[in-house]
């Protein structure tokens, strides 16, 4: 199985000013392709340093994909780069001139001159047609790789990866196999606690399974390799069941499933209602939890006088109350069922710019917990 390395290339990029999508884009296509993916890169428009990064991933990797620097300005250096990694000169090609001309003249313009260099690609170098944009792309091939150039603007990369890279990559290295991943949400446990519980999956090698902690919600991903998405999808239910049955009601949904709505479905379940006020959360729990009301400066001691009243003027079954203090790392929730009333008082001893995050997931655990319970 070939493995891959994604060279990301541009200085906006590198100083924070636009975020790459493009990697994640690129990564989620060759892990559904079974290429194994085991290094990614940023950087600057040097044609230098651009050329070096390029150079260590081939002596590491047998798919090395570009992204950007494919522009017609003279900072666009990817063509150099490529051709100055490989050893060969870069060369003007015709047909490639007369798909960018083409291009601009859908626009009712006519190429600049500089825009020439985008018709140039290193000596040799297998072109690919870019119907959807004025950057015409290209692959490097040796025994050994495939080196790819692909431009930086989403929309075209995506469009030249699965019209023409996606085949290409198929038959260039007989491509059978596919890597599928689905992804646990857990809150309730802490990372540490969830590896004890499942220590020994996490040693297996297909399909393999790992954890990635967040702020009060910890992800368990599993990833099979197989030969079918049936296949992988067979072997990811094994060890999802497993998970499950260790774990428990600390799973609280999969992929794309949100922490709010599997707290506020619980509620539904039981057929309440719901209000909720918060206080020190910038309006965080207000944007997740319908009909919440944002009240100024409460502190532990009032939070549960405010709570019932909110709970009586609203004639709701459950009122959730959630406070936080960025400045103690601490957080109170009330909580008002049917059955009667909750308090919880607790610390954070992440950074403070995380409290509110956490106190919220938190609440919305809790408020979950609470309405699964048996009356």
């Amino acid at each position: 199985m070939p493995s891959a390395e994604i060279i990301t290339i541009g200085t906006e990029i590198l100083l924070g000013e636009i975020v790459d999508t493009n990697t994640r884009y690129i990564a989620r296509v060759l892990r559904g392709m079974g290429v194994n993916l085991f290094r990614t890169v940023t950087i600057g428009d040097n044609a230098e340093r651009i050329s070096q990064v390029i150079r260590d991933s081939l002596q590491r990797a047998e798919i090395v994909i570009t992204t950007g620097g494919l522009g017609p300005t003279v900072d666009d250096p990817t063509r150099e780069a490529v051709a100055l990694a490989v050893g060969v000169e870069t060369e003007f090609r015709e047909d490639l001139w007369e798909q960018v001309v083409a291009v601009i003249s859908r626009y009712g313009r006519k190429p600049s001159e500089n825009q020439r260099r985008q018709a140039y690609v290193p000596k040799g170098a297998l072109a690919i047609t870019n119907p959807v944009g004025t950057a015409p792309c290209f692959i490097v091939e040796t025994e050994r790789n495939a080196l790819i150039s692909l431009p930086g603007v989403p929309n075209e990369m995506e469009y030249i990866l699965h019209d023409s890279i996606v085949p290409y990559l198929q038959k260039r290295f007989d491509l059978h196999e596919i890597i599928k991943i689905k992804v646990l949400h857990c809150s309730g446990l802490g990372e540490g606690m969830i590896d004890e519980k499942i220590a020994d999956l996490e040693l297996l090698s297909n399909p393999t399974v790992g954890l990635a902690a967040h702020t009060g919600v910890v992800d368990i991903r599993i990833a099979a390799k197989a030969n079918s998405e049936s296949a992988a999808d067979e072997m990811i239910a094994g060890i999802e069941e497993d998970i499950r049955e260790r774990l428990g009601d600390v799973v609280f949904g999969a992929d794309e499933d949100r922490l709010e709505d599997a707290a506020l479905n619980a509620v539904a379940s039981r057929g309440w209602t719901l209000t909720a006020i918060e206080s020190g959360l910038d309006g965080m729990l207000a944007r997740k939890v319908p009909h919440t009301v944002s009240l100024p400066d409460l502190d532990p001691a009032s939070l549960m006088e405010a709570l019932r009243t909110t709970h009586t003027e609203s004639k709701t079954e459950v009122a959730l109350g959630v406070i936080a203090s960025v400045e103690n790392r601490t957080a109170d929730i009330a909580l008002i069922l049917p059955r009667g009333e909750k308090t919880h008082h607790i610390t954070y001893g992440g950074p403070p710019r995380s409290v509110t995050r956490w106190a919220v997931n938190l609440a919305l655990d809790w408020l979950r917990r609470r309405a699964m319970e048996s009356d």
